[in-house]
């Protein structure tokens, strides 16, 4: 966005919220950075944040997402209008979780994981008291979103050497096509979790929700390169806190969650890949502050520890476990001899 742009979308985000709320804005911030869609209000005594996206479809669709689950759980923004095609939403707080995290010793940041957990699955059960089944679109519905998802793993390939012939694709395909039968929020990254002045963790960022199997809220979260919680303990956290209503056997479903997870976590390395020769290494410290791809060494050694252990879980997965643990290790000498990336 040029300083100009910039310029005209602030001035429009001040003129609708000092009409939409009847009160002076004091100043206008950006948590996410200034090419971001959302920008915090700062009015005398409170702040919301103001969402103005490029589709007016999605601005609306986030909005009836936010107004149905906001009336049976406290785990999301509320809905403080639509004016001027911009999204006005309660600010639920700017310690996001992304960062707070990493603030915490071991034990705080399992507790900070079983809240986010269970705030997943409170808003999913809230989703199931809604029409939002019948409204929402079903994401990664068709075989071709399916294929290209799992064909993904070529992109270990550089890395680990080839892939093993006893990877059946088909069989990966069969298990990953599954109904759309509950809402999911989609990018459940950590940088899309605050915690408010009330100490409570709510997500927000609903842009690109719909519907499907459930389990890919949790895959977001935990293969989300900037986590820091072990797979393992993430899956006693999940045990823990397991909602029954999502109509599956915990087995079953911690069973897709791994094969699900084993193929999120290549799309997240792809993406790591993919802008480490666009712009270069970036600090941690960067990617948290603006929610950036992890472009950074450990952060991809660190998917790539994932995905190795979560492929492991499957019968279905298992033949790629040995091309995660290759490519880890790859990462890591990266990390600790300070070599270049080399793309193939």
């Amino acid at each position: 966005m040029t300083s100009t742009a910039l310029q005209d979308h602030v001035a429009r985000i001040v003129e609708s919220a000092e009409s939409h709320f009847g009160e002076r804005v004091e100043r206008i911030t950006a948590p996410g950075g200034e090419g971001r869609s959302s920008f915090r209000v700062h009015f005398d005594d409170h702040s919301v944040i103001a969402t103005l996206r490029p589709s007016f479809r999605r601005t609306h669709m986030e909005a009836f997402v936010l107004e149905s689950l906001s009336a049976h759980c406290d785990d999301v923004p509320k809905c403080l209008g639509v004016a001027d095609e911009i999204l006005f939403q309660s600010d639920v707080g700017t310690r996001r979780l992304n960062q707070e995290i990493m603030r915490h010793d071991d034990a705080g940041q399992i507790d900070l994981a079983a809240q986010a957990v269970a705030a997943i699955f409170r808003f999913q059960n809230a989703a199931r008291r809604t029409q939002l089944a019948q409204m929402m679109p079903h994401l990664g519905a068709d075989a071709g979103w399916v294929g290209n998802f799992v064909n993904a793993v070529a992109a270990l390939q550089p890395y680990s050497g080839g892939i093993s012939s006893r990877f059946d694709p088909d069989a990966a395909c069969a298990a990953i096509a599954q109904p759309g039968a509950q809402f999911v929020k989609w990018d459940c990254r950590s940088g899309n979790a605050a915690i408010g002045t009330d100490d409570r963790l709510r997500w927000f960022d609903f842009e690109y929700s719909g519907m499907r199997h459930g389990a890919e809220d949790f895959a977001w979260l935990i293969g989300d390169e900037a986590w820091p919680v072990a797979p393992e303990d993430m899956v006693d956290v999940m045990i823990d806190a397991y909602d029954a209503g999502t109509g599956h056997d915990i087995a079953d479903y911690l069973h897709y969650m791994s094969v699900y997870i084993t193929f999120h976590t290549v799309q997240r390395f792809r993406l790591i890949v993919k802008e480490a020769k666009r712009r270069g290494w970036l600090s941690k410290e960067r990617v948290r502050e603006y929610d950036d791809a992890g472009v950074h060494p450990e952060f991809a050694a660190q998917i790539l520890k994932v995905g190795r252990y979560f492929s492991a879980q499957s019968r279905i997965t298992a033949p790629l476990t040995r091309n995660f643990d290759a490519a880890m290790n790859a990462f890591l000498d990266i990390q600790r001899e300070g070599t270049s990336l080399k793309i193939a």
